[in-house]
């Protein structure tokens, strides 16, 4: 208790005295200090007189400080105008410009495969120095699964559309069924990938400009690809080879990795439905164990649960308000 009232700053017997009266009030006297530079109520309404003159309308303290000086003026500093300027309830967007934007995607759930696709282009080094190969990868978020790729020596919006189109044919995506999420590149905004779009009935959604964490699910995967064990410690000699080696990833990927994100499942057996029954089994195994050695379990068993809602661009501490339904 001593400990509390050292950090209070008041004594134990004060508190005590306290503590057998519930009606004492707090008698100590506190310092009060008023500042020897404190503006006058005076000074006070002469600055908020002049920055609201039609003259300063359009400009921010910063601007009327040195513009005051120019005329042989003090008044006050740029933080005291600040500070009066937010007091009155006046600190706000002053010139004719748009305000900045805060603007952020609409946040979207996926309940099953097949809804919210996302996808990005990544460099793949190549034997010419200052020349790149271009991997277009198209992934699922709700199961990770690698839905389609293909490898080019160019960013084009034509690929990136044709791509696409074989993927949707591939999954068989009817019009109104997937949200396809990409950032702000020009292959991902172009005429013809955009067309591609609207004609297969794919609805488009971008991540915010100069926004890196709109798009985790590509970012990851990316990552995962490049920090691979088996990924060459040496540049591609061509093409063919660069898409020999993602071919063997995506294989990888998509049917033997252990995702994570999944509860340790492979993409392909969330996409295809069958994680269920595996997670299923691995909490029997579990459950079976504790009730065995139950000494050795303090606490519950691992939690084997199937995540059955995946968010992109989720808002903190509010509920997503588009929600996909899952299909078939």
């Amino acid at each position: 208790m001593q400990a509390c009232c050292d950090v209070l700053e008041m004594s134990l017997r004060t508190f005590q005295r306290w503590k057998t009266d519930p009606n004492a009030m707090d008698k100590r006297r506190m310092r009060q200090i008023t500042p020897h530079n404190k503006l006058s109520l005076q000074e006070e309404a002469e600055i908020l007189r002049v920055v609201n003159q039609r003259s300063y309308e359009d400009c921010p303290p910063s601007k009327i400080v040195p513009l005051l000086a120019d005329e042989g003026k003090y008044l006050a500093s740029e933080s005291t105008m600040y500070r009066l300027l937010k007091r009155e309830n006046q600190l706000k967007h002053r010139s004719a410009s748009k305000p900045r934007s805060v603007y952020k995607p609409q946040p979207v759930i996926a309940t099953g495969p097949n809804q919210v696709y996302s996808w990005d282009i990544t460099y793949l080094l190549s034997s010419i120095k200052g020349c790149f190969f271009y991997l277009y990868l198209f992934m699922d978020i709700y199961s990770r699964k690698i839905v389609g790729y293909q490898v080019y020596e160019r960013e084009s919006s034509d690929y990136a559309a044709d791509t696409f189109e074989e993927i949707c044919l591939q999954e068989r995506v009817s019009k109104d069924q997937v949200i396809l999420h990409s950032d702000n590149g020009s292959p991902m905004k172009g005429a013809t990938m955009l067309a591609t779009l609207q004609r297969l009935g794919v609805i488009p959604s971008f991540s915010r400009p100069g926004v890196s964490n709109d798009n985790p699910y590509s970012e990851a995967l990316f990552r995962t690809l490049k920090y691979s064990s088996k990924y060459p410690c040496k540049p591609f000699e061509n093409v063919l080879e660069a898409r020999e080696w993602i071919d063997e990833f995506v294989y990888w990927y998509n049917n033997k990795h252990l995702h994570s994100g999944i509860k340790f499942v492979t993409p392909q057996q969330r996409h295809a439905g069958i994680d269920q029954a595996i997670l299923e089994h691995r909490e029997k195994v579990y459950a079976a164990a504790k009730m065995a050695k139950p000494s050795r379990w303090i606490r519950d068993t691992r939690n084997w649960k199937k995540d059955c809602k995946v968010y992109l661009n989720p808002e903190k501490g509010k509920s997503c308000s588009k929600e996909l339904k899952a299909v078939g």
